[in-house]
This record gives structure tokens, sequence and C-alpha cells, in this order.
């Protein structure tokens, strides 16, 4: 199975130039490509990602002579994601399966933008096979025309270097360590059933009764983020000051991401090694977003990152995931007879019935009652 390490990287200044330039590389190959792409397809004809990486090859030399300074592979690599990212909106549309927003439900390809999201593959990938695509000494890793690059630790995982991605994040840089391994066998802790319900006030609630709490790290940090983007806005364009002030930005919103991720996967593994089996609510999170009352708050959860965590956790400890209809009414539900309580507000925080008289908290019976009808499902 192929897993990825991705490993913070500490690069000298000829190294962060070079990542720089490479990211350059990748970013207007990337677009160059979606150009000829479009421009080919409206003149009747039918590009695809090979014959595009063999026309960039035929004009590199004249037209983008300084592509040549660094790996080949960032401009080939970029066109091959262009060309994966087109087959992936087409399978969309044919499947009329619409993710993405309104005026591109599709997700077909936009040209991407300087400084966001920078990456490029840096090696040449393996030799033959059972060897390693670079060499690895420890803390130390040797890419192509760069030579050895510090790492904050070692390879976690033993097995077959295939390839190497190094992207940004503000001033950070990290290499994912793509590697062949051997299905690694994992083993729970417990054989339990739980049902979760997702929320705003607690992130996860457990059918067991247990709470997990979400750090909201956007909300601590609210002020501090609105505070740099007003004095963003006021620095003129193209200054020094500007610059300074768009990393400090870059750098608190990679902060908010690593303590959301952070809690996220100490919460899931939790939950994934004490259940063999764990039901979800299918929730239309798109969908809830637009609500402009609770938006933030849910972005801040980040439900989406919490399931894909999940669901990829339990399959490597052997766990089940199954999934309750999104429009199963959860909270409005009694646990105890089944009766519907159609007036139930958000504020209600105790569920009562009455049919029968069960109390309980609103999120823990709308827990207990995603995972009673998955079992029925």
């Amino acid at each position: 199975m192929l897993k990825a390490h991705k490993i913070r990287l500490y690069p000298n200044l000829e190294q962060r130039i070079y990542f720089a330039k490479a990211c350059g590389v990748a970013r207007v190959a990337y677009n160059w490509a979606l150009f000829e792409w479009k421009r080919q397809y409206n003149e009747g004809g039918k590009p695809s990602e090979v014959a595009l990486r063999k026309q960039l090859n035929a004009i590199k030399p004249t037209k983008f002579p300084w592509m040549l300074e660094v790996t080949k592979c960032a401009p080939q690599q970029a066109i091959k994601n262009l060309g994966t990212a087109y087959k992936n909106a087409f399978r969309k549309q044919k499947a009329k399966q619409k993710t993405g927003s309104d005026k591109n439900p599709f997700g077909f390809p936009k040209p991407k933008r300087k400084f966001v999201n920078d990456s490029f593959r840096a090696d040449n990938g393996p030799s033959k096979r059972g060897v390693d695509a670079v060499p690895v000494n420890g803390k130390k890793i040797k890419l192509p025309k760069i030579g050895w690059v510090r790492m904050a630790e070692s390879v976690r995982f033993e097995g077959q270097i295939k390839s190497i991605a190094i992207s940004r994040q503000a001033d950070k840089w990290f290499a994912a360590i793509s590697m062949e391994t051997e299905d690694v066998s994992h083993q729970r802790e417990a054989e339990n059933f739980c049902g979760i319900d997702l929320g705003i006030k607690h992130l996860a609630i457990l059918s067991n009764g247990s709470k997990i709490d979400g750090v909201k790290a956007l909300k601590a940090l609210l002020k501090k983020k609105k505070r740099l983007q007003r004095k963003l806005n006021r620095r003129k364009k193209g200054s020094e000051n500007r610059n300074k002030t768009k990393l400090k930005l870059a750098q608190l919103e990679a902060r908010i991401s690593d303590t959301r991720n952070d809690a996220h996967h100490k919460a899931t593994t939790g939950i994934v090694l004490s259940n063999s089996t764990i039901a979800l609510e299918d929730l239309n999170v798109k969908g809830m977003v637009k609500n402009h009352k609770l938006s933030r708050h849910l972005s801040d959860q980040a439900f989406g990152k919490f399931r894909q965590q999940i669901e990829y956790k339990a399959d490597w400890y052997g766990s089940r995931v199954v999934y309750v209809d999104r429009f199963f009414p959860s909270s409005k539900t009694c646990n105890a007879c089944g009766y519907i309580k159609e007036d139930l507000i958000l504020s209600d925080r105790i569920f009562i019935c009455p049919g029968c008289g069960y109390r309980a908290d609103r999120d823990i019976n709308a827990a207990k009652n995603i995972r009673d009808n998955a079992v029925m499902a």
C-alpha cells in the first residue's frame, strides 16, 4: 500500500531560493497547459496531458529557458495534475455530482495563483524496482539538483520511496514522501459500536455520553486575524511592508490549521481505537455553511476533515463506518419510544419527550438515535 509521510524541511538560503523557483515553474506550466487545453478544445481538438507535456518540452528552450534551472519533474508533474483535474471534473459532470461552487459545480481546473498552495515534484522517480527515488539518511534527504536537505524527523515507514513533493506553508517548507509499504496490521483496543453527533458547541458527541470539545482555533485568533487583514489592506501593493504583513497573516493561518488538525487527529484516533463500528450523519456541509450566522463556526469545526480522518483511520484499524440519511431527524426523535418532537428548537438543550417523558441531553439523544438507526439500516 502507498503511504505518505509529510515532514518539515530546514533548507538553507540557496535551497529555499531553488524551492521558490521550482514552485513558480510548476505554477506557470500548469497555467500555460490550462490555457492551451481550453484553446485546443474550443478549436475542436482533443487535448491531453501527454500531448501538452511534449509540446512544452519542444518550446521550453526558447520560450521558457528559465524552466531549465529546476528539475524537469516540476513542470511535467504540474501538467499531469491538470490532466487528473480534468478527468475528475468530467467524471463528476457525467455522474451529475455537484461538489464545487455554484459557478463551477463540477470543479473544473482554474488558474493557479502566486504564493497559493505552492508545491512541486522534486524527484525523477525510482530508477528501477526496489530502489528508492531519492536517498534518505536519518534526518537528511538528497534531492536532485538540490543536494542534501535537513528534515525535522526521520521517515517513520519502511519501504520503497516512490516520489517526493515539496510544498510551502507560510514560510515553512515540507516534503511529502510517498512510500510503498507492506500492509501494517493495527489492532483496536475495544469492539464497541458508537454513534456520533457533530455539533458547534462540542465537536463530537458520542452515544456513550462522552463529549469531545473542538479547539475552535479560528475563534480564539479571530481578532488577531482581522487586525492583520485590515493592516494588509492599508499597505501599498508591491511594497516590502505589504509582503511582511502578508507573511504574518499566512503564518497565523498556518497556526490555526495546525491547531485544528492536531485536535482532530487526537480525537479521531481515540474514537477509532475504541470502536469497531462508527455511525455518522451524512451531513450536507456545503449547504449548512450557507447559513451566514453559523458558517464561520461550522468552518472552524471542519466537519469534512473530521469525517475524512475517521474514514481512513477506520480502514487502518479494520473498523467500519456507516452513515445515516442526512434527512433523518436524529435530534427530534425520542430514543426511548421513537416519538418525533416537531417543535424542538435549537435553544432546547434538553430533550423532553411529550410521549413517554424520556429526558436526556439533546446531543446525546441524537447520537444514540444515529447509532440505533445505523443498526436498523
